[in-house]
């Protein structure tokens, strides 16, 4: 036998080790002292030295099967080797035609830590014809065709993010990539229930505690490698059990999915907070009761069937695998910490910017009115929607018929901030007291905040201020084409300019009469004419070689315009984009094609992946094959 010790409570390691070692002397019992003999650890892939465990779990990997077999797979892919390049945030893509080769798929990337629902917020280009994705030919030193595992991208099944402080598995709905950062795993015949069963199974206690003993650790971030999951035993699940967890599963799925209802981003988006209420109960903390009575459950059954005692169960809970547990995940360090897209809504702010959806055209207020029902949940593994249940649908009448933009112009048939009262006047909710001023100094940066995800920064209600402000431009993204900006000059800008100098032209016609107010509006008046004409005179210098492509994505789309923002982060990552467009860093895009044709017709003769992407594959050129090195004679023949 040798004698373990484990002190990972208290703060003070010294005084709890010098507590241990006199309780070992003294012959008594201490539930930190541990004598296991070194040949039982041979029963664990590898030996660790898991110790603080019984026989009966360390033996489980003896006497179950291990998940990878007959009925079940885990597997991943190779990374896209450039996801500025092939990936999207989905909001920046759901309104596309698909009448075409290709088209964008949901693409599953690790994420946060989040048990059995996590919205997939990313797609990828995806060429049919090839079936692989648009442009995709591997790395220079590894050439591929298609990516790893490809024949079982779009299947139904489960993933989670490799590198968390905890295994958190949850569902891949139908039509689905999975990713280097985001493995899978599937059952045969894709069968619904298997998956629930598997999905409540693999999120247990008893099953976190055996991938833990794996790994040796517990409190560290660790990494779930796809691997690690296919060894680790399965039991197997009874026709009853099997029922009753994928009861649990779907369950516990639909209560995490209605958490994500009240967030603009989400598939599951409804309703902002302040009247997701008109439509049916909302209460986190009942939500979160409710689930964690779930996972008991699930607790209960799977620590049955693996066969574990109290103990056992007691060794899980202290190993920090329980539900609920904040823990650092792969989308930490994606959002780059300056970004944290899933801080709690301010209820106040999430409904004003719901309030903009609607005057845009991007979400229905008649959810919030009774006038349009609240759809059926959808099933876990149904095909995320094009729209999330709380946009407008196709058919629909928008709230405000615009031509891609509004403005902040008190008087303007479209002034956003008048339309933002008007609906909410029409859904009965408290109005604001200065709906402008939180519009020009508050909204932009929540909004940011909001639509930056997986690094991806991807804003779509775009502000064009003067240079003081008090007139803004608002372009809304999805509706944005190459007309955009001169229609921003001839109904907008040039309109504005004609007022003011009307206006001034009368306060200067008076001369010597004008009052000391009339001075300081004529003053204002003067200023605000030639911010106008600045900023008029930005938007012709862009617009002739402006065309935007929603392809390439917000940042991309958004480069040339840089000038224009005013906030000062965005304006800077937005500057460091144009600067890379220019160096050819994003010769991809249609907008470096728009920019530089030539730079980049010349690149698509010898670099295949460029070629694809502009559908200009008639360009490329197959280098000669290297000469076959000579082969020497051996020595002594």
């Amino acid at each position: 036998m040798t004698i373990f010790l484990r002190l990972l409570s208290g703060d003070n390691k010294q005084t709890n080790l010098l507590d241990a070692c006199g309780s070992l002397r003294a012959g008594g019992t201490d539930t930190r002292i541990y004598q296991v003999a070194p040949e039982a650890f041979r029963a664990l892939p590898g030996a660790p030295f898991a110790y603080w465990v019984s026989d009966v779990v360390r033996n489980a990997f003896e006497r179950l099967e291990p998940f990878e077999g007959p009925r079940r797979i885990a597997r991943i892919t190779n990374p896209t080797s450039d996801n500025n390049r092939y990936v999207r945030a989905w909001w920046e893509i759901y309104y596309l035609s698909t009448y075409r080769a290709y088209c964008w798929k949901v693409f599953v990337k690790g994420g946060a830590f989040n048990r059995f629902y996590y919205d997939a917020y990313l797609v990828v280009r995806w060429d049919e014809t090839r079936q692989t994705y648009h442009g995709f030919v591997g790395t220079e030193h590894r050439p591929l065709e298609k990516p790893a595992c490809v024949e079982h991208f779009f299947r139904p099944g489960l993933t989670w993010p490799s590198r968390t402080n905890g295994l958190s598995i949850r569902v891949i709905p139908k039509e689905c990539v999975f990713s280097g950062k985001g493995p899978a795993a599937f059952v045969s015949d894709d069968d619904p229930e298997a998956l629930l069963a598997l999905l409540a199974l693999l999120n247990s206690g008893a099953f976190g505690l055996l991938v833990s003993v794996q790994l040796a650790r517990v409190e560290l971030a660790q990494s779930f490698e796809v691997g690690l999951i296919q060894q680790t035993p399965v039991p197997n699940i009874p026709h009853d059990p099997l029922i009753r967890l994928a009861a649990l599963a779907r369950r516990a799925w639909s209560l995490k999915r209605s958490l994500d209802t009240v967030d603009e981003t989400s598939h599951a988006f409804f309703l902002p907070i302040a009247l997701h209420a008109r439509q049916g109960d909302y209460r986190p903390s009942a939500i979160e009761a409710e689930l964690a009575r779930v996972q008991i459950e699930i607790d209960a059954i799977a620590f049955d069937l693996y066969g574990f005692s109290e103990a056992d169960r007691a060794v899980a809970q202290n190993a920090n695998v329980a539900i609920g547990n904040k823990v650092k995940s792969d989308d930490d360090d994606d959002n780059d910490g300056d970004e944290d897209a899933s801080a709690p809504i301010d209820q106040p702010a999430g409904l004003l910017s719901w309030a903009v959806g609607v005057a845009c055209g991007r979400f229905d207020w008649h959810l919030a009115t009774g006038e349009r029902a609240a759809p059926p949940e959808p099933d876990p593994f149904d095909p995320l929607p094009a729209k999330s249940p709380g946009m407008l649908p196709y058919e629909a009448a928008p709230f405000h018929l615009h031509p891609g933009l509004l403005v902040d112009d008190p008087g303007h048939p479209h002034d956003l901030p008048r339309l933002i009262e008007e609906v909410l006047g029409r859904v009965e909710a408290p109005v604001p007291p200065d709906i402008r001023r939180w519009l020009q100094r508050e909204f932009f940066p929540f909004h940011l905040q909001r639509y930056s995800k997986s690094r991806r920064k991807a804003p779509i209600y775009w502000p064009l201020p003067t240079a003081s402000g008090s007139y803004t431009l608002w372009l809304y993204y999805p509706s944005l084409t190459s007309q955009t900006l001169y229609t921003a000059v001839n109904d907008f800008v040039e309109p504005k300019l004609r007022q003011v100098g009307q206006e001034a032209d009368a306060l200067r016609g008076k001369s010597t009469a004008r009052s000391r107010d009339e001075d300081r509006g004529l003053e204002t008046l003067q200023i605000l004419e030639q911010e106008l004409i600045e900023l008029r005179d930005t938007l012709l210098r862009i617009a002739p070689d402006y065309r935007p492509n929603h392809d390439d994505g917000v940042q991309i789309t958004a480069a040339p315009l840089w000038k224009l923002f005013r906030h000062k982060p965005w304006q800077k990552l937005l500057k460091e984009t144009w600067a890379k467009l220019e160096k050819g860093e994003y010769d991809w895009s249609h907008l470096a094609m728009a920019y530089w044709p030539d730079r980049v017709r010349e690149k698509c003769k010898s670099d295949k992946s460029l070629a694809i992407a502009h559908d200009l594959e008639q360009l490329y050129v197959e280098p000669p094959p290297p000469p076959a090195k000579a082969r020497g004679r051996r020595k002594g023949a």
